[in-house]
């Protein structure tokens, strides 16, 4: 068995996380992920001010304060933290290394940097694999830091080292894959995020261990008296994240989604087994991430009567000041969320909120004519004016994009310990990636029984996210009965209906029966990608929860 746990979920996440998981039970293996896609476009910014960074400088602090309590304990400590740099970062843990006293051994991941391939890009990385990780923990590294592997590779990498897997033993590497995806998000399997929150202590939530085993099973855990919970519910919340259809695509493996099985293996434990794994597919996903001009933001609050009115008075007044200046931004978006009840008992719930956004490639026409328009308004508009912030200058903002190149050509290299680089090779079969075939539904629950017209949510738990510009929402169910209801109310159709933005856009629903779940990929909600904070949840994090809060109409016998 190997006992892998995970001790960041994204940069930023729980700085005692390390140290908590290193003094709370056995492990065998540390990991750590720091990098999604803003995270890289943070990174590249910090490295275009000093070319030495461009790594999470997190990583290292939280080092100075465990990597003794991980060299006596014998735990490797794996983490993509090198971001777009993890050759300085081995350097900088070396350093630190020397001064606080540890002898360790320090290995590191390159070859995702495709920058010269796309010029006019901050960054532009490969998803490697985690067979780079393998070869520098075979080499006796202590602690092996990456660029941009896949989520799972971290998991992937240390169980092709442990178990000896080939590159062929795709079931057994799909296993890992499935149970590196449920440790990536930290928290978010054990409690945190959790639709079904109120049942439970997550005041807290300790961080997640996987128990892997030979055959790609796993048990998914957390260290005995943390908080949280792990149950079939967070395990399948977290299976579901940032997911699309049953093959779920990586360089190590396609795991096939669709034939995962969960089962409460007793408290705070939850069994992983039965997955299938195909070969991967031939091309490596490239994350894209430019700057893409400026933005501004000003947020107006309106108050008492006349919402509508006080929206339409202020807006044109910014309009026309646009036109007088001669310099209206590219990109002009009005928001109103009619936050206001009527009769409040506060200023605060009697209020609606206008919002502006505004992109332009030139800073000056998003910076002081904004600003100009908004302050000068101040005196002269709706009745009761002000603002949630200053206007500002405008901020850069960035773009997210993907490509597909040919993972034969991207140069995956292991830089072990000894200063020795060891090529990875693209793996030898490959599967072009092809939608799964729709499963059978189940049998629908009789008709004509009693229904109530209650929130989507007291039967259905939900978790969305983003990928790139993007939105998946899974949605599941607990008991068989739920389940033949849900995949038969639950349609596109439907989804578009509760959920009114996504009308005019691509949803595509995917069956999984063995989570009693469905997914949705609703393309284009997020715009450019997070980056760009095109929308007021730039990042779709609470669109599950929005569509847990609409009104249905559920079965009695649900209820």
């Amino acid at each position: 068995m190997l006992r892998i746990g995970n001790a960041s979920g994204f940069y930023g996440d729980r700085f005692d996380a390390m140290s908590e998981m290193l003094t709370g039970g056995e492990l065998d293996v540390l990991t750590g992920d720091y990098l999604a896609e803003l995270t890289m476009l943070i990174l590249g910014r910090d490295r275009m001010k000093d070319p030495r960074l461009g790594y999470a400088k997190t990583f290292l602090r939280q080092l100075e304060e465990s990597l003794g309590l991980a060299h006596e304990r014998g735990v490797r400590i794996v983490a993509n933290a090198g971001g777009l740099n993890p050759a300085g970062l081995a350097d900088a843990v070396r350093e630190l290394a020397a001064r606080v006293g540890v002898p360790v051994r320090v290995a590191h991941v390159e070859g995702d940097d495709l920058s010269a391939r796309f010029p006019g890009t901050l960054a532009a990385n490969a998803y490697l694999g985690g067979a780079g990780i393998a070869a520098c923990l075979r080499a006796g590294a202590d602690v092996v830091v990456t660029g941009r592997v896949t989520d799972a590779a971290l998991v992937t990498g240390p169980a092709q080292w442990h178990f000896g897997w080939g590159p062929e033993e795709h079931d057994a590497l799909a296993g890992a894959v499935v149970a590196g995806h449920v440790l990536e998000c930290g928290a978010q399997a054990t409690g945190g995020n959790y639709s079904f929150f109120t049942g439970h202590d997550v005041r807290r939530p300790g961080f997640p261990v996987a128990e892997l085993h030979a055959d790609g099973s796993s048990v998914i855990t957390k260290h005995d008296g943390t908080g949280g919970v792990v149950d079939v519910g967070t395990v399948t919340a977290q299976l579901l994240y940032e997911t699309g259809g049953a093959r779920y695509a990586g360089p190590d493996v396609t795991a096939r989604l669709d034939s995962v099985r969960l089962t409460q293996d007793g408290p705070d434990r939850v069994r992983v087994d039965g997955v299938r794994g195909e070969a991967p597919p031939p091309t490596l996903k490239t994350g894209l991430n430019r700057l893409g001009g400026w933005r501004n933001e000003v947020v107006f609050v309106l108050t008492g009567l006349d919402i509508d009115a006080k929206a339409r008075l202020v807006r044109d007044q910014i309009e026309d000041a646009f036109v007088r200046a001669k310099s209206r931004p590219g990109e002009v978006r009005w928001d109103l969320a009619r936050t206001d009840r009527p009769d409040a008992d506060t200023e605060e719930t009697a209020s609606a909120l206008l919002r502006l956004v505004v992109r332009d490639p030139d800073a000056e026409a998003v910076g002081r004519v904004v600003s100009g328009a908004a302050i000068e308004a101040a005196l002269g508009s709706y009745p009761g004016f002000h603002v949630t912030a200053p206007p500002g200058k405008g901020t850069p903002y960035g773009v997210f994009g993907t490509e597909y190149v040919d993972a034969t050509t991207v140069e995956h290299v292991a830089v072990l310990p000894d200063g020795r680089r060891e090529t990875v090779p693209a793996a030898a079969h490959t599967r072009a990636l092809e939608p799964a075939p729709d499963p059978d539904l189940p049998e629908p629950l009789p008709g004509g029984g009693q229904v109530r017209r209650v929130p989507l949510g007291l039967v259905a738990g939900a978790r969305s996210g983003d990928k790139g510009g993007d939105a998946n929402v899974g949605v599941w169910v607990r008991t068989d009965e739920a389940w033949r209801w849900l995949a038969h109310e639950l349609t596109v159709d439907r989804f578009r209906e509760l959920l009114p933005e996504t009308a005019d856009l691509r949803v595509v629903r995917h069956v999984l029966p063995n989570l009693r779940a469905l997914n949705f990929v609703v393309h284009g909600l997020l715009g450019e990608g997070v980056a760009a904070q095109a929308r007021f949840d730039p990042q779709a994090k609470a669109v599950g929860e929005w569509l847990r809060a609409r009104y249905v109409d559920v079965p009695e016998v649900l209820l």
